[in-house]
């Protein structure tokens, strides 16, 4: 079930009315919550819904566990390892099972040895990697003491609440749970708000996201050969703005729905093309994640720890390994490895610079961002490209076949260098306007939404496609 369909307006519509109706009876209301996210999960296999109830019930007992063994410490950490592993081992088989076994064909391929394991078609759980780091989270979080155990009602709403369910973000206990167990009034909720986030992502999705990849990324990267360096670049810069049109829109979304029900969630996004590092990038771009790999990988990694190389080889690893969490392929490892190597590499001529006592100029901010942005741009090459040899053809594309081409046309132009002009707007400035919106009347704000909706209806394309991160 997509968000931008008229199957989830129906199911929200009802979701939305039952859940205010249920508030009041704590109980009744998250058996409603629960089982409206397993239907809305079970919309595309039922079969993946037993899959999320496992991961429900092993976690809430390992918690449980780890909490009940109090200071017996070598215990606490027996049950915290089993239930990483099982974490991870579900993970592993539905995500990464095909990919080690082509790996390990692959290699002993190349020194003349044939080995021809079996390979099951293993279908991947859409949004497994979002419920898994957050039941890790809750799990880890409950051995360091930072989250008390929930009862299993509760904790079975968390792991599953639709909003989030499929494509994050990735919602910590600490940060939902209580809220379920408070109190919500529904003339508070900021209606204003969230229709104003719904309808942002909406016309991310179905109109900025949808348009950008038909008219340029899509035939850039399905045969970069056949075009001039300018459509490739302009496939490459699109790219950028689709990933982030269809992630944050989806994101927009998934707060906006949940805000709507009375809960809560952590921001996503901060305009990530604004970046002026490749560490400030990844404080703006998919931020649950980001905070995700610092708390519980770089962390337990060494952090800052033990010196700069050691602290280099965290980070590296930490950004290598969020490249692989993206995707069971090579080019997403080599899409980590080229953030992570960034990282490094920036923090070394940050130093380099202090010991020179260089002095920043007016200019030092925009060669900064430039810097960044294609850094950032040339990484989406990997991540987009079905594999290094169309990664290799596209880049090998750009310092060849000059020219301009047919695909770039005024409109992929515009809306490019519009969405990344937009995120350069102060955020004060769309603050003042939500708060002019939020103080017309209902019918003013009723028509207003009307007509966005019949323009998103308009220029969108027949159909949508599932969002990006859904295969994640």
């Amino acid at each position: 079930m997509l968000f931008p369909t008229f199957e989830f307006a129906v199911f929200f519509a009802l979701a939305f009315l039952g859940s205010w109706l249920l508030r009041p009876y704590p109980v009744r209301w998250r058996l409603f919550l629960l089982a409206a996210s397993y239907t809305f999960y079970g919309w595309w296999d039922w079969r993946f819904t037993f899959l999320l109830a496992g991961s429900t019930l092993v976690n809430w007992t390992a918690a449980r566990g780890i909490h009940r063994a109090g200071d017996h410490e070598g215990r606490r950490t027996r049950i915290l390892f089993s239930a990483v592993v099982a974490n991870l081992g579900a993970l592993g088989f539905f995500k990464y099972y095909g990919f080690f076994v082509t790996s390990v064909a692959g290699g002993f391929s190349r020194v003349g040895l044939s080995v021809n394991p079996p390979l099951l078609q293993v279908i991947l759980p859409i949004g497994i990697s979002f419920y898994t780091f957050q039941a890790l989270s809750y799990v880890i979080d409950t051995y360091r003491g930072d989250t008390e155990p929930a009862p299993f009602l509760d904790f079975a709403v968390y792991l599953s609440f639709f909003p989030h369910l499929v494509a994050g973000p990735i919602v910590r206990a600490r940060e939902l749970l209580p809220q379920l167990q408070g109190k919500a009034d529904p003339r508070r909720i900021d209606a204003a708000l969230a229709f104003r986030l719904i309808f942002a992502g909406l016309f991310k999705k179905v109109v900025v996201s949808s348009f950008i990849s038909s008219a340029v990324v899509d035939q850039v990267f399905r045969n970069p050969g056949q075009y001039k360096n300018l459509e490739v670049l302009a496939g490459v810069y699109g790219y950028a703005i689709q990933i982030y049109a269809d992630f944050s829109g989806y994101t927009d979304i998934a707060i906006g729905a949940a805000l709507l029900l009375g809960l809560r969630f952590p921001q996503n996004f901060d305009a990530p093309y604004t970046a002026r590092s490749i560490q400030d990038f990844w404080r703006r771009w998919h931020m649950t994640l980001s905070f995700w790999l610092r708390d519980y990988l770089y962390i337990p990694l060494g952090g800052n720890r033990g010196g700069e190389r050691r602290m280099e080889r965290n980070v590296f690893l930490t950004m290598l390994l969020g490249g692989l969490w993206h995707g069971a392929a090579w080019t997403f490892v080599a899409w980590g490895a080229i953030h992570g190597g960034a990282m490094v590499v920036e923090r070394r001529f940050d130093q380099w610079q202090a010991r020179r006592g260089v002095v920043a100029t007016r200019w030092t901010p925009v060669r900064r961002w430039l810097v960044t942005f294609h850094i950032v741009c040339f990484a989406w090459i990997f991540f987009r490209a079905e594999s290094f040899g169309l990664a290799w053809q596209v880049l090998g594309r750009l310092a060849t076949g000059w020219g301009v081409g047919t695909l770039v046309k005024p409109m992929v132009v515009f809306t490019i260098v519009a969405m990344i002009a937009a995120q350069f707007v102060p955020s004060t400035l769309v603050e003042r306007g939500q708060v002019l919106f939020s103080r017309t009347g209902p019918v003013v704000q009723g028509v207003t939404l009307a007509l966005g909706f019949l323009v998103i209806d308009a220029l969108g394309p027949t159909g949508v496609a599932p969002f990006i991160y859904f295969q994640f």
